[in-house]
């Protein structure tokens, strides 16, 4: 028959382990924050360098379109660049105005349209037609060709693409 007094020495084995764990789980994400911490600053000046790469690239092949129209695309030191069409986008200058004018002229789509915020939805409003989005006040933009440069591999570290994609926007900004 089992005893109070095995449990609480099973329960104090249990802990230890536990704690045991608790302490090799810490060790282990101090080290990884030291590392960071170590690394930071190299990684921080490669990004630089790789978005000032990246902007001098971009503004050669702005400079020189006619060299990217058949084909649109050339793929070297695995990078493709060159032109491809805007994925475009929607915006609006006074929000206000668009809900007032969704929940006018389009009433019967405006719960669908519109956040309880009283802002325009922009994943629904991208689904309606160019005709109803200039009733609304909204504008169609960027679906003219557009630069781009993607790696060719598709497996670059996200975090890599992160910091980049965040440093040329600040530039851009």
């Amino acid at each position: 028959m089992t005893t109070l007094t095995e449990i609480e020495a099973r329960a104090k084995k249990y802990a230890d382990a536990r704690e045991i764990l608790t302490r090799l789980v810490a060790d282990l994400e101090a080290a990884c924050e030291a590392l960071k911490r170590e690394a930071l600053p190299d990684i921080k000046r490669a990004v630089a360098r790789a978005s000032e790469q990246h902007d001098a690239l971009k503004a050669l092949i702005e400079s020189a379109p006619e060299l990217f129209v058949k084909p649109k695309t050339i793929t070297w030191h695995g990078l493709r660049m060159g032109y491809m069409k805007g994925k475009g986008g929607i915006e609006w200058d006074d929000p206000d105005a668009v809900v007032a004018a969704i929940q006018k002229l389009l009433p019967d789509q405006a719960e669908a349209l519109i956040r309880w915020s009283a802002k325009p939805l922009k994943e629904a409003i991208n689904q309606l037609d160019v005709k109803d989005l200039k009733r609304i006040g909204c504008r169609v933009v960027d679906t003219g060709e557009v630069v781009f440069i993607k790696p060719v591999d598709g497996e670059v570290d996200k975090l890599v693409n992160a910091l980049l994609k965040e440093a040329t926007e600040e530039v851009g900004a």
